[in-house]
């Protein structure tokens, strides 16, 4: 048995969803007050049950709409669970939206101190990695310019440079090996590659089933916000392969 890194328990993940088209704060008020806002419930995971030791790296397909997004976000701790816990060791970097944790306002070298220091580590440990992380992402020449004049594929690239150069003991990736110009891409599956070797546990969202089977050794399936497969990835790509004829 290796070291348990990751459980997720009974997690169900609910939303409210609003029915009528609201125009205004206040008519939403007046609606509010008179009792006649009407939501749909709508569970985006229902009852999620897995564990993950380290060095797992576990793919999670599903087509769209599955709750595959969800999933890493309530693992990340971005949302909180309506039922059920999440129990995470050691430091756990998520790259979802990409570049959510970046402020806009700030220039990219800003940035790589800020998240870093949002992910735990030290300014002394970042100044020793800057150089690494800005030549990683091939950005030198816009390092100095706000995060809002990036773009969305700048982003991406900076976030990836930052984590992948800092090693958490969990990553998790939503679509990110997706960004970039093929060589980008290639460098960043490689780097994916030799986090593995350093015994980082990877949950990973790919609607690339070759990606999935080249990255991961465990896999899920999520339909409708449940676990409808999971184990090894050889068993669940025949499955899922089976329902995307």
């Amino acid at each position: 048995m290796g070291k348990e890194v990751l459980r997720v328990e009974n997690v169900s993940m609910r939303f409210n969803l609003s029915k009528e088209k609201i125009d205004s704060i206040k008519e939403y008020v007046i609606k509010f007050i008179k009792g006649q806002i009407k939501y749909q419930e709508f569970w985006a995971l229902k009852n999620i049950n897995f564990t993950l030791e380290k060095g797992d790296r576990i793919g999670i397909l599903g087509l769209n709409g599955a709750g595959k997004s969800t999933l890493l976000k309530v693992i990340a701790g971005v949302y909180k669970p309506s039922e059920g816990s999440v129990t995470r060791e050691g430091v756990v970097a998520p790259l979802l939206e990409l570049g959510a944790g970046f402020d806009q306002q700030y220039t990219g070298a800003e940035n790589i101190y800020l998240y870093g220091s949002v992910l735990g580590y030290s300014k002394k440990f970042i100044d020793e990695k800057f150089d690494e992380i800005v030549e990683f992402s091939e950005l030198k020449e816009f390092i100095d310019v706000p995060i809002k004049n990036y773009s969305s594929g700048m982003k991406a690239r900076l976030g990836f440079s930052i984590v992948s150069l800092i090693s958490p003991d969990i990553l998790i990736l939503d679509e990110v090996l997706a960004v970039g110009d093929a060589r980008f891409r290639k460098k960043s599956e490689a780097k994916v590659m030799s986090m593995f070797d350093a015994g980082t546990t990877v949950l990973f969202v790919s609607h690339s089933l070759a990606q999935v089977k080249r990255l991961c050794n465990k896999a899920m399936i999520l339909e409708h916000g449940e676990i409808k497969a999971i184990g090894d990835i050889d068993e669940i790509a025949k499955i899922y392969e089976t329902m995307i004829e």
